[in-house]
């Protein structure tokens, strides 16, 4: 076992755990803990997360929500669900995630399984210090589309393509939003306050459609 501690997250990872282990602690812990899990052909990480990684979390998810609202385009949050496939092996829980283009699908169901439902379009992923798996490696087994990636100074998206995540400069849920404006919001989350920036990124979004 190695635990990690930060001002931001504490990393605990354990090897050696099999499938039904996974599944069984994800029964016990339940949905309302606090730690977020990830699961990778056996290896088993654990983050709690601190006040540094949940800020932008939530500012992420504002963004998000403002950006769906304004565009009219409907989406289904599904929060830090737990995605996971037992073909592949591997599970995740995202920071937030969200279906978009693939909300109609999944509008009206109570319960997901991924190894029959899509996946969701976008996931958010705050790794303020590095994780002990690989997980792209996850997310791609699980295909999921689209990851906007934050270490707490730099924000990036990628697009899977051909089962690899690529850098890109461009939201593929979101095609007018640029990682470089996202990133100037984010900048902005640190020195004013929560109402004037979500005023500041609505304005935004407003004059980039008239």
């Amino acid at each position: 076992m190695i635990t990690t501690s930060t001002p931001a997250e504490q990393r605990t990872v354990l090897d050696n755990i099999s499938w039904e282990t996974f599944e069984a602690l994800l029964k016990d812990t339940g949905e309302d803990r606090k730690s977020r899990f990830a699961y990778d052909n056996g290896t088993l990480e654990i983050m709690s997360p601190l006040y540094e990684h949940e800020n932008p979390k939530i500012q992420f998810d504002r963004f998000i929500f403002a950006l769906a609202e304004e565009l009219e385009i409907e989406i289904k949050s599904a929060g830090s669900m737990t995605l996971k496939r037992r073909a592949a092996n591997r599970g995740i829980e995202p920071d937030n995630c969200y279906y978009i283009q693939n909300e109609p699908a999944v509008r009206s169901r109570q319960e997901l399984d991924l190894a029959t439902d899509p996946p969701p379009d976008l996931a958010i992923e705050i790794d303020i210090t590095s994780s002990s798996v690989n997980k792209f490696g996850i997310y791609s087994a699980l295909n999921v589309p689209e990851i906007w990636r934050y270490n707490g100074r730099i924000l990036r998206f990628y697009q899977l393509v051909e089962l690899q995540y690529v850098e890109c400069d461009l939201s593929c849920a979101f095609p007018l939003v640029s990682v470089s404006e996202m990133s100037g919001f984010i900048e902005q989350s640190k020195t004013i306050g929560e109402i004037a920036l979500l005023k500041s990124f609505r304005a935004w979004v407003r004059d980039k459609i008239a």
